[in-house]
């Protein structure tokens, strides 16, 4: 059997740690941010953890997880 495809878009956007959990840049940070308060924009900082629901479909995207 062949070897499943990993998401190519997936590996530069999704990091996964130690523990499994996945982690993604926040949306709605890239224009329109003079219409955003200043804590908004403060907290959309870094990285977050998705939700279990969002983080099984990345998982699929990444079926061997990511190399490092």
């Amino acid at each position: 059997m062949s070897k499943m495809k990993t998401t190519s878009s997936a590996k530069k956007r999704f990091k996964i740690t130690a523990t499994g959990k996945v982690l993604a840049g926040p949306g709605r940070k890239r224009h329109m941010l003079s219409n955003r308060s200043q804590k908004a924009k403060r907290q959309n900082r870094g990285t977050q953890v998705l939700e279990p629901q969002d983080a099984k479909t990345v998982m699929q995207w990444l079926p061997y997880g990511l190399s490092r």
